[in-house]
């Protein structure tokens, strides 16, 4: 089918889920002019994705799609801190490594987190104690609703647990590029079990970047699915929070239950509901639940957005009939359940 615009053509729209899912109206753009370009012929309804990380997709998209596909780094040092701004289609691990090996701190806990860097800030993405907001200097967007290039500051993109300004109005800023804070020397995050395991097992007592990022990679490696080989979009879940008159009744009736004072309440382990439930290993039709990390569905190879939509629900509900607790999906849905 022909595309309405001259810079759009048919083409499949990449994720994670290793869902099949065809655009009909597809540009990728391989710079900034060019994503501006194509947003600005295509309208409000066009849909920007990176490496579709974070998506459920349907079989079909009929609203013109923009693939921020781009790469470039570049760091600007001052003594022992550094800048580096990364491009939105570079890939977020490459952007961990990259740092890393400049011998620059501040990501090593973020390592081997699937997406683009330009999808990093419209998540929060975080992990083992570390989100990408203690890091973040600037990110640049395209405004669409004010036709020109902004540059906000970490305040202004207004970052919260697994979101953001730009994911609660996704269909109004494109980021373009994303300026990090590193340091030579920062404050390690090491009070993560599986990470404080890891490094006793290799025999490490003072930890250096690098050693850290490794061990952040053999733990994910243990226990998450490799996309490429099990479609996945990494945890389905947010971890939900709780007041604590409920956490604590929770208590009482769920010995063990694992509990984490945070602002505003308290934090719950989605996973470990989950588990709870019974869902761990389970599957329906061509998805399932991860048999070693419950927060995970994937794809066994023929599951479709619908598919997962569908599966999550049903966790979900068993979750809520339960602990009376709703879990919150991390992907954002651009279909409706089967």
């Amino acid at each position: 089918m022909a595309s309405a615009f001259p810079c759009f053509s048919p083409g499949p729209v990449p994720n994670t889920l290793g869902v099949s899912c065809t655009a009909d109206q597809l540009c990728v753009a391989g710079s900034e002019g060019r994503l501006i370009e194509a947003l600005r012929e295509a309208g409000e309804g066009a849909l920007v994705l990176g490496q579709g990380s974070n998506v459920v997709l349907p079989e079909r998209l009929d609203q013109p799609v923009v693939l921020a596909a781009w790469r470039g780094l570049r760091l600007r040092v001052s003594g022992d801190d550094a800048l580096l701004t990364c491009a939105a289609g570079e890939n977020w691990h490459g952007v961990v490594r990259y740092s890393l090996g400049q011998g620059w701190a501040g990501l090593e806990n973020l390592a081997l987190i699937p997406g683009s860097a330009g999808a990093a800030p419209i998540q929060n993405i975080g992990a083992y104690g570390v989100e990408l907001s203690e890091r973040v200097a600037e990110v640049r967007v395209f405004d669409r609703a004010e036709n020109r290039v902004r540059a906000l500051t970490a305040e202004a993109c207004g970052f919260g647990y697994r979101d953001s300004l730009f994911k609660a109005d996704p269909a109004r800023y494109a980021v373009l590029s994303l300026t990090l804070r590193l340091a030579r020397r920062l404050p390690m995050r090491l009070d993560y079990p599986d990470i404080d395991l890891e490094l006793r097992r290799q025999g490490v007592t003072q930890p250096r970047p690098r050693q850290v990022a490794e061990a952040v990679i053999r733990v994910r490696r243990r226990k998450l699915p490799d996309p490429r080989q099990w479609g996945n979009a990494g945890s389905f879940f947010k971890n939900p929070i709780v007041d604590p008159g409920q956490a604590e009744r929770l208590g009482r009736t769920e010995p063990g239950l694992a509990t984490y004072p945070v602002a505003g309440g308290v934090k719950l382990a989605a996973a470990q509901l989950i588990d709870r439930c019974g869902w761990k290993g389970r599957r329906r039709d061509g998805v399932g639940v991860w048999h070693r990390q419950p927060l995970v569905l994937i794809n066994f190879g023929t599951g479709s957005g619908p598919d997962f939509l569908a599966l999550g629900e049903e966790v979900r509900r068993s979750v809520r009939e339960r602990f009376g607790v709703d879990l919150e999906m991390e992907p954002s849905a651009m279909c409706p359940p089967g």
